[in-house]
């Protein structure tokens, strides 16, 4: 390989990293909390890449001391990512990750893209959830109530 050579491939990467960072400045307007703590998205882009608002469905600031960042993912997943004096925590199901450390950033990064491929909870065909009211109560025969007839109270 030539200088020239090399020359041309340096300058071929440069405009990629830019690229990207531009890529990940533009994403990051949309949430408060990454313009508000740039260094939050230096970590988000750390383990989701610049890519990361493809991802990403909001940004809470839950708690101020350890600062604590809930990350919503769109497909209703979360994890935590808790800012302490020396390094970051990346909290996902419940198991704490090092940021400080290379292979616990790499394994914090497997169980985020782990959590992501879980998908979006499905819901059939237009029927509630349990969560909103709906669904079977369970028990015995269903109940066929006639409320035609009308009651007249005296008071």
């Amino acid at each position: 390989m030539t200088k020239d050579e090399l020359k041309i491939k340096i300058k071929g990467l440069a405009f990629e990293v830019i690229q990207d960072r531009k890529k990940s400045e533009i994403a990051a307007v949309e949430y408060d909390e990454l313009t508000k703590f740039p260094e939050l998205k230096e970590v988000i882009v750390s383990l989701l890449t610049s890519d990361f608002d493809s991802f990403l469905a909001s940004i809470d600031w839950v708690a101020p001391r350890p600062t604590t960042f809930r990350i919503n993912l769109k497909n209703d997943q979360e994890f935590y990512l808790i800012w302490m004096e020396r390094s970051w925590i990346a909290q996902v199901e419940g198991k704490k990750y090092y940021l400080l450390n290379l292979p616990d950033e790499q394994k914090a990064a497997e169980a985020i893209a782990r959590i992501l491929r879980y998908g979006a909870p499905e819901v059939e065909d237009g029927e509630d959830s349990f969560d909103e009211g709906g669904g079977d109560e369970g028990g015995g025969e269903d109940v066929v109530v006639d409320d035609t007839e009308d009651i007249t109270v005296e008071v």
